[in-house]
């Protein structure tokens, strides 16, 4: 409650923060002609210096210093104190959007206080050079699908599925850009913004990233719209998304911050984005930059045709160090005039909605805590003869890479967190640790990754793990050792696994007793694995990516043919199928039927958990879409629902479903179609992708 306080009174306090001076500066204005203004004040000089992300202050015009890079993965990131949250394919488990837009809306409102804080002193910052991570543009969420889970930065987005990584990063784009209303005169103004969202990176990205600078991805039409593309799409038409960032990478033969096709035809004319396109952080030079370490695309001959060729295809901002490049391109009559006033309004429209104002409203604390949002991404996969959930205070050996680790639960792209507690920290306040295997009654081992092993471009090159993605989805070897010595002891063996990644187990780890998905779970993630081995809270989650049981299960990395890749292609059993997930007590679905755009239905509870949790138990629900023909995909979700049980264990649901996942790749448009009238779709429903969790209906 005191961090509230202290937030509601710098806002509170906070004044304009600019003399008005010009029109420009005149609220009462719409914002078109504050634009139109502001940009007819600018000389060609300075209309170009705000197209890098760095853009220098301008003292005539009461303009600050601002940069455009900042990152908010999971919580404000690189900026000092900030809460960490789960990685978002934590969050992605939690199949919770109310949660995920929640999440975001804390997070926005941190970051608008830093904001403020850094620019309350106006003259200084007039002086200042522009400083990465202190804006209100956040380059996130990160919409790529989890193709493959030797990609290192799977951790980053919202799994394998299209649908549900829509869901998420519309619910993280909502919650960042539309959760502090600013009043005027008692009505709500819909102009400005707490924050801008970024989706990133468009389109096909996913390793390797040891070779990301150079790396073309071959993608057949339709794989490109009926999997790398509907996120984007769907959240490009269903918000006002201010920032799309493109790739490092080539897509069929062209960088994707030159691409064309994807840029001008997709983008801007068939799903009429009109907002920013940024570049990700020093791409252009992969287009042009002969280097001798970083092997790199080589498609252009100089910085300046690079610079002529991506604004020309719509790029506004190059994160970059580029201005040089821009310049020489205006110079030489690559770029007009005309076309860079086309860019820079688009940059001035996003600055002036999210830095001029301060919200004028209370900010009441979310709905969720840290520990909600650990505990409602916790996977329970293994749970043999009930074992868990264990009596509070009972004797429990612990071990494992990951018991003490106060780092690994932090993931990437985070900022540093208030209070941090290990496993074994949090375990003391619920059970009685032992120092021996002989003294448990049950044996836990944390085990998995780390983020220094898998994650973005690591200089890492050891046996299973390269350049920050794995070369083998395997449990280490020394893990596995280490657990079938454990389960020697005659005791329960509990088997924690962190990671940011799908893990492959070998025969004797599943035989261990219980098993639980940790993820990296943010700041409260020791805490949250406690409560939920007592049974303090039954709302495990689901899984996001399908679980291999091998790394031979695998298509080659570099292929983007999603054959045999993900549930939605993938004709052989998993270890543990998409959607996943556990409860301790036990459901069954009831009066399941489609009605006017709804799946609805009943769920029961048939068993309640041995131990009552704090509130209600939840269940998810899953719905998916039915291939029509051997080309589509076996099934793809096309909704959920999380459902808390009242107290007599029994709850209706309803779940929509939109016409925009009803649709199937058309061959002759070379694009997505809803289904012909002559096929009937059927949806399948239940609590996992495995065939023997659902039920059909028409």
């Amino acid at each position: 409650m005191k961090r509230f306080i202290t937030i509601i009174a710098i806002l509170l306090s906070s004044a304009t923060l600019w003399a008005q001076n010009f029109p420009f500066q005149d609220t009462t204005l719409s914002m078109q002609e504050r634009v139109e203004d502001l940009l007819s004040r600018l000389t060609l000089e300075e209309k170009i210096s705000m197209m890098e992300h760095r853009n220098p202050a301008i003292p005539t015009l009461g303009l600050p210093a601002y940069s455009w890079w900042n990152e908010a993965l999971h919580g404000v990131g690189r900026n000092g104190l900030a809460t960490v949250w789960p990685m978002p394919i934590a969050l992605a488990a939690t199949f919770n959007e109310e949660m995920v837009q929640s999440i975001f809306k804390d997070v926005a409102y941190e970051a608008r206080v830093k904001y403020l804080e850094t620019v309350a002193d106006t003259q200084a910052v007039m002086l200042k050079e522009p400083t990465d991570y202190t804006g209100l543009t956040f380059f996130t969420p990160n919409i790529n699908i989890f193709r493959d889970p030797r990609w290192g930065r799977g951790m980053e987005t919202y799994g394998e599925d299209p649908f549900l990584t829509a869901q998420m990063g519309l619910a993280c784009v909502k919650g960042l850009q539309h959760n502090y209303f600013f009043e005027t005169n008692n009505e709500v103004d819909s102009v400005h913004l707490s924050a801008a969202a970024c989706l990133k990176h468009l389109a096909v990205h996913s390793g390797p990233e040891g070779v990301r600078h150079e790396f073309d991805a071959h993608v057949a039409p339709r794989d490109l719209w009926s999997t790398y593309l509907p996120a984007f799409e769907y959240i490009v038409r269903n918000s006002d998304v201010q920032q799309v960032m493109c790739g490092y990478n080539r897509l069929n033969g062209e960088p994707c911050c030159t691409n064309r096709e994807l840029l001008v035809d997709i983008l801007r004319n068939k799903w009429h984005y009109d907002g920013l396109l940024v570049t990700d952080c020093w791409a252009l030079n992969d287009c042009w930059e002969r280097d001798t370490v970083i092997p790199r695309h080589k498609t252009h001959a100089s910085a300046a045709l690079t610079a002529a060729d991506a604004f020309g295809s719509e790029v506004d901002l190059e994160c970059g160090s580029g201005l040089s490049a821009l310049r020489t391109a205006v110079d030489s009559g690559y770029i007009s005039e005309e076309v860079v006033n086309k860019h820079v309004r688009r940059i001035l429209r996003t600055r002036l909605r999210v830095t001029e104002m301060s919200p004028t409203g209370i900010m009441e604390p979310t709905d969720y805590t840290p520990i909600d949002a650990a505990s409602n991404s916790l996977v329970l996969l293994k749970n043999h003869k009930g074992l868990l959930p264990l009596k509070r205070h009972t004797p429990v050996y612990l071990a494992g890479p990951n018991a003490e680790d106060t780092i690994m639960p932090l993931g990437n792209y985070n900022g540093t967190p208030y209070h941090t507690v290990s496993i074994r920290e949090a375990f003391g306040n619920y059970f009685t640790l032992v120092d021996s295997p002989k003294k448990a009654e049950v044996i836990v081992y944390a085990g998995g990754l780390n983020p220094q092993l898998e994650g973005e471009e690591l200089p890492v090159d050891m046996p299973g793990f390269f350049k920050g993605d794995r070369t083998r989805i395997e449990l280490p070897e020394d893990q596995s050792r280490e657990i079938r010595k454990l389960q020697r002891k005659h005791r329960p063996v509990v088997l924690l696994l962190c990671s940011g990644s799908a893990i492959a187990l070998d025969k004797q780890a599943l035989k261990c007793d219980a098993i639980m998905q940790c993820w990296y779970g943010g700041q409260d993630m020791g805490d949250a694995i406690g409560l939920a081995m007592i049974g303090f809270r039954d709302n495990f989650g689901r899984l996001p990516i399908t679980f291999y049981k091998s790394t031979q299960q695998l298509p080659p990395f570099e292929s983007y043919d999603m054959k045999g890749r993900t549930y939605r292609y993938m004709t052989e059993e998993p270890l543990f199928p998409f959607g996943f997930g556990l409860d301790y007590a036990n459901y069954r679905l009831e009066n399941v039927h489609y009605e006017e755009g709804k799946v609805r239905g009943v769920v029961k509870m048939v068993t309640k958990p041995r131990v009552k949790p704090a509130g209600n138990s939840t269940t998810v629900v899953e719905v998916y879409l039915k291939g029509s023909n051997k080309q589509e995909p076996l099934k793809q979700l096309v909704g959920f629902k999380r459902v808390a049980m009242d107290e007599k264990g029994y709850q209706e649901f309803e779940i929509d479903i939109e016409p925009f996942w009803l649709r199937q790749f058309d061959e002759n448009t070379q694009e997505m179609s809803p289904l012909p009238s002559s096929i009937q779709p059927t949806l399948l429903v239940g609590f996992s992708s495995a065939d023997r969790d659902l039920i059909e209906i028409k």
